[in-house]
């Protein structure tokens, strides 16, 4: 499996894998490191990523962007409300509340949720990291918004569940960036040292997030952080209403009541901002045939750009020193402030950063990739098929929140659960008396939140009171996950019930309670909150100590320690719930996953119909080329017949974009088929005729060479003695052979018509070709014998080594006489 973060957001997209050397950042089929966040629907197809984005303006009522923004939230949002009013596309609301957006889909009216679009944009970076790193995908870390809500992060986890993705962190990206930045360093304090303060700024497309974090060795603790949906297209939109008015003025033209001109406006604006961020001069607007034909030009500057966005910059200002207010450090407390995101490249934000913070900013980090590349990072961390050392991190969610009961009653109760910057996860218990079934609410009380403040709600059964009437002590345990997502998780009745115990003393009288205290999940710290009526208040620390404390009073006496004293002991016994939650429930998910997994196998149908009826368009382009009066094939067929295949071409051709625009892949591939029975014919003859001479120039150059070595054969006697009579004679006739079957068949070929099949084909001349060169080679190639070695001497003694060298100068000197008398007789 590999190891994958995606920084899903919400212009575009990063996925980096954790590779062997480091973490890297993967390609897209277009060769991009960037994937529009972007789906579009064409007829029977959809179209993600890159490709969708290219088609927005021709479709753009099926494209959707910016739906990131959507998740887990409800269409009456006052704050949705204002991002429709920019959204090309039709958005509705559903039976639920929630929101509906409606394309034209497989010739039909679809409806989709935000996460159900959201599915099919992680289908697609799930393709590009299998098809990037060749093995199967499913484990991965994705990142978040810091001041994404319960809601949002579930509808983010349901999203990648239907994609079939297995979300083992959701992580926020100020988090992210963190990691990255801490992971590397080798330069922090030791845990028992004062910690390194780091700032990290945020400023993206469409959201700014300012965190501060502590770092110790081996561990990062967030320690604030603050957040505005602002962000790049905010300024994009002022840029943009500065030159529709201008338009309006002086071409008499209303951009802003024609979409697909107000998009063009929008991603010119964009370019030209960008520009800025490099350029201080006044820097010109361009657009060709931008409504009724009509191009319009203009102008701006930097120092134009700044004055109009004033407001943009100042809530930076306000975020930053809120986020600094929070932290309670001083500035002089701060050791670097560090940006990413596409908009910190602006300068004016980098200067009201500079000026908040009082230090100078640094890139050290990709600006673009960081927030993947951390994800990626925790991925590994978390991964037991990677080895990387651990590092900590502490993490906070931003908001207040509280719970409330007795809902439908006037005796409507509420209380804090966890404050804000509260650090997660962390699982908080609270003690009720009740004598009847209870109805619970959790819910934000931040004042800063901008969307709805529903988290859930919870229904407990079976609360009945003691058979003394007394009430029930009812502990309800509630939970934030490492995924930043509020549950209630579980609802129990005490149940205390006197037995006789022989207790062992060893000191300690509190274990039982402490068992009490510690059920639920033992990794996290769980303190318990007492109804404020009941019990008085005390101060509970993140160990539980508090909580012993108390519990100590409740389910214990000062007696406990005596043998064969009664005492009460407390069990807890699980009670049943109902929730409320804004999020699907199994089944949905399951109806979503097969409507997912349907709409993928349709994609691949699609693909395969599209690329047949490509390829037939393609062969008929080709050969009606190549058929034409002076195309390569038309020499090979008679003209009668070539006419008629050429009406068949065009024909199809006028059929492809009219009855057969929309065929099934059998039709397609079955035309091709009858196409290349009429056509294959005439280019097999043109590949023969092609061919042929230099196969019969190959032919005629083999016969010479076999000549030449038949001479000499003959002539160099000396060389080639251990050649036979009868190999030669056999290689001669091998020649005469191979010369008449060229000078026959080179003949035929020459009085033959190119429009008829040709006498002889190509592999025959390779076949006789083949036949003499083995013939010749076999004889040529075969080695000369080597010479007999000398016999030993029979005197029973070996010869010296003198003697040998002695004897092999005999013999060489004889060998030499022997090839002169030979030279002289010749």
């Amino acid at each position: 499996m590999s190891v994958i973060g995606i920084d899903f957001g919400n212009e575009s997209c990063f996925i980096a894998a954790a590779v062997s050397g480091g973490i890297e950042t993967l390609a897209n089929d277009y060769s991009l490191r960037a994937t529009p966040a972007c789906v579009a629907f064409a007829g029977k197809k959809r179209i993600l990523g890159v490709a969708a984005k290219n088609q927005q303006v021709t479709n753009m009522k099926n494209t959707i962007g910016n739906f990131k923004r959507l998740l887990g939230r409800k269409f009456n949002d006052p704050h949705i409300q204002d991002d429709l009013k920019s959204l090309p596309y039709r958005v509705e609301p559903l039976p639920n509340g929630g929101i509906g957006i409606r394309v034209n889909y497989m010739e039909q009216e679809h409806v989709f949720t935000p996460e159900q679009v959201t599915a099919m944009l992680f289908t697609k970076l799930k393709e590009t990291c299998e098809t990037a790193l060749k093995k199967p995908m499913k484990d991965c870390v994705i990142t978040v918004p810091s001041f994404f809500t319960s809601a949002e992060r579930s509808a983010l986890i349901d999203a990648a569940q239907i994609a079939g993705l297995n979300v083992l962190h959701l992580l926020n990206e100020t988090t992210s960036v963190a990691l990255l930045y801490g992971f590397y360093k080798t330069d922090l304090p030791a845990p028992e040292e004062k910690p390194t303060n780091v700032v990290f700024v945020d400023f993206g497309q469409s959201q700014l997030q300012v965190a501060i974090c502590a770092y110790n060795r081996g561990k990062l603790r967030m320690v604030s952080s603050a957040w505005d949906q602002v962000g790049g297209r905010n300024i994009d939109a002022i840029l943009a209403e500065v030159f529709a008015e201008q338009f309006q003025k002086k071409y008499r033209i209303n951009a802003r009541g024609n979409p697909r001109a107000y998009l063009r406006l929008m991603t010119e604006v964009e370019k030209l901002k960008k520009q800025m961020s490099a350029n201080s001069t006044k820097l010109p607007l361009n657009i060709d045939c931008f409504i009724d034909e009509i191009d319009v030009t203009s102008s701006m500057s930097r120092t134009e750009m700044e004055e109009l966005c004033a407001e943009i910059f100042k809530r930076i200002e306000v975020t930053c020193r809120k986020c600094l207010q929070d932290s309670g450090l001083a500035s002089d407390e701060i050791s670097a402030v560090e940006i990413v995101g596409g908009s910190t490249r602006i300068p004016a934000v980098k200067a009201v950063i500079e000026q908040v913070f009082g230090k100078p900013i640094n890139t050290t980090l990709n600006q673009d990739e960081a927030v993947s590349r951390g994800a990626a990072l925790q991925c590994a961390i978390l991964s037991p098929a990677v080895r990387v050392h651990d590092f900590g991190i502490t993490d906070i969610q931003n908001f207040a929140v509280r719970i409330a009961w007795d809902l439908e009653s006037n005796n409507r109760s509420e209380m804090e659960v966890f404050k804000p910057h509260h650090e997660f996860p962390f699982s908080r218990m609270i003690t009720l008396q009740r004598r009847e079934p209870l109805s619970l609410q959790l819910f934000y009380a931040d004042p800063h939140l901008r969307s709805d403040p529903f988290i859930g709600r919870w229904y407990v059964k079976n609360i009945k009171p003691t058979p003394t009437g007394e009430a029930q002590e009812v502990k309800i345990k509630v939970r934030i996950n490492s995924n930043g997502v509020i549950q209630l998780t579980s609802a129990n009745v005490v149940d205390k019930k006197p037995k006789e115990e022989t207790p062992v003393d060893n000191g300690n009288t509190e274990t039982n309670n402490m068992e009490v205290n510690q059920e639920g999940d033992s990794n996290d710290d769980a303190n318990e909150l007492p109804h404020p009526n009941n019990i008085p208040q005390s101060p509970t620390s993140a160990s539980g100590q508090g909580w012993t404390q108390r519990v100590k009073g409740w389910f214990s006496s000062g007696d406990d320690n005596k043998k064969g004293k009664k005492k009460k002991s407390a069990d807890l016994v699980e009670l049943p719930f109902d929730s409320e939650l804004p999020c699907y429930t199994e089944d949905q998910l399951q109806k979503y996953r097969d409507e997912e997994a349907g709409m993928i196998g349709n994609d691949e149908k699609e693909k395969d119909r599209v690329d047949a009826r490509n390829a037939l368009e393609e062969y008929v382009y080709d050969m009606r080329e190549k058929l034409g009066e002076e195309g390569a094939l038309s020499t090979y067929i008679e003209t009668n017949q070539r006419q008629n295949i050429c009406q068949q071409l065009n024909d199809l051709e006028n059929w492809l974009y009219e009855d057969g625009e929309d065929c099934e892949n059998e039709i397609y591939r079955s035309k091709l088929s009858d196409l290349h029975k009429q056509t294959d014919p005439i280019k097999a003859r043109s590949f023969e005729y092609e061919n042929q001479p230099n196969a019969f120039n190959d032919l005629g150059h083999a016969v010479q060479m076999a000549r030449k070595s038949i001479n000499e054969f003959r002539t160099n006697t000396v060389k080639y003695d251990h050649i036979t009579e009868v190999e030669i004679i056999n290689v001669t006739e091998a020649t005469d052979r191979a010369q008449r079957w060229l000078e026959e068949n080179s003949g035929r070929v020459a009085n033959s018509s190119k429009t008829a099949e040709p006498p002889v084909r190509v592999s025959d001349i390779r076949n006789e070709l083949n036949t003499l060169t083995a013939s010749v080679n076999s004889v040529v190639n075969r080695p000369k014998p080597k010479a007999p070695t000398p016999p030993a001497s029979n005197n029973g003694t070996a010869n010296s080594e003198g003697q040998q060298m002695e004897q092999e100068a005999k013999n060489t000197a004889a060998g030499a006489g022997a090839e002169e008398d030979k030279m002289d007789v010749e």
